[in-house]
């Protein structure tokens, strides 16, 4: 009984100590190929808002992932590795920030730390920042992580709780934002939010521009219709040299118990035609992200992946990365 009680000690003494496990998991090899040298954007999510499985959903596509975990399916979010001066960003704040953020200070050897430096947000949807609570008291009790917003934004996190006792905490630290106006990062690394049009009950809806020591990246999670937005989506790929775009639905199929015109979002069909004309360099540089639970192609072996991939357009997967 003795020796019974000292493993009990032993096994709560090691059980949350802060030091790191070294179980090699196939996902932590996985990383250590992607060998990172320089700075990188590495794709942490790739679905939708609610999530896959979703909630109440007894489709097909949720069923088996009930019993079966696809620990790939993460909320969508990008990681921003600036490997010179070893710091990391978020953009997004998901419900899947703790595994989201441990797979990114991962990727950034040369640092111990276990949170981010900055998070970007884009809007007030449950996906974009509701992560922000595991920042607060009750999980981490974060000290002062600066988080980007804009001012619509801003205000609701300032106005409303919990988020509020993060900020009355010192939790975070909100850095407003101006559209258009860029945010530098360091030296060779600048920000630039864009206003997109969206369903901005709660806030405005941004999208990113990110701009390396060597290439450029948009980030477009959510947009009602290119058609609404004051750009050229065609001109602005041509810009960058990756384009993570919204693709919460293959087509207007996929719904069929909710009036899909009150949740407006390019049909990856739609975007495939509008994008046709495209050379097959540019059509590399999208990447199709914020996929619905319905969304067939985040099965890479279903026809429409096929398709969406045989005309030259990539499928955003989890740990993807980029280099900058």
């Amino acid at each position: 009984m003795r020796s019974f009680n000292i493993l009990l000690i032993l096994v709560f003494i090691f059980s949350c100590s802060n030091k790191k496990p070294t179980i090699n998991t196939s996902e932590e090899e996985n990383i250590k190929e992607k060998n990172i040298n320089s700075s990188s954007i590495v794709i942490l999510g790739t679905i939708q808002d609610a999530g896959s499985p979703q909630i109440g959903c007894n489709k097909s596509c949720c069923v088996n992932l009930f019993e079966n975990i696809d620990n790939n399916r993460q909320v969508v979010s990008l990681g921003l590795i600036d490997v010179p001066n070893s710091e990391t960003y978020l953009f997004e704040a998901t419900p899947d920030i703790v595994k989201q953020t441990k797979m990114l200070t991962k990727y950034e050897t040369k640092s111990n730390k276990e949170i981010v430096d900055g998070i970007f947000l884009t809007h007030a949807h449950i996906g974009h920042y509701t992560g922000l609570m595991f920042l607060g008291k009750e999980a981490m009790d974060a000290k002062s992580i600066p988080v980007y917003a804009m001012p619509r934004m801003k205000e609701f996190l300032i106005n409303n709780g919990p988020w509020s006792q993060l900020i009355a905490r010192e939790n975070i630290l909100i850095n407003e934002m101006e559209n258009e106006k860029a945010i530098q990062l360091s030296s060779s690394i600048q920000v630039t939010p864009f206003l997109v049009p969206h369903r901005d009950e709660y806030s405005e809806t941004v999208g990113y521009k990110i701009n390396g020591p060597n290439r450029s990246a948009l980030f477009i999670p959510d947009i009602d219709k290119w058609h609404k937005w004051d750009k050229d989506i065609i001109e602005e790929i041509k810009k960058v040299d990756y384009a993570f775009l919204d693709a919460t639905f293959y087509s207007g199929k996929e719904i069929d118990n909710r009036d899909i015109s009150e949740i407006p979002h390019p049909f990856i069909i739609e975007s495939l035609e509008e994008f046709k004309n495209l050379n097959s360099y540019e059509k590399n540089k999208v990447i199709f992200i914020h996929f619905n639970h319905t969304n067939p192609v985040i099965n890479s072996n279903s026809s429409e992946a096929k398709i969406v991939e045989k005309l030259g357009f990539r499928i955003g997967k989890v740990n993807d990365v980029f280099d900058l």
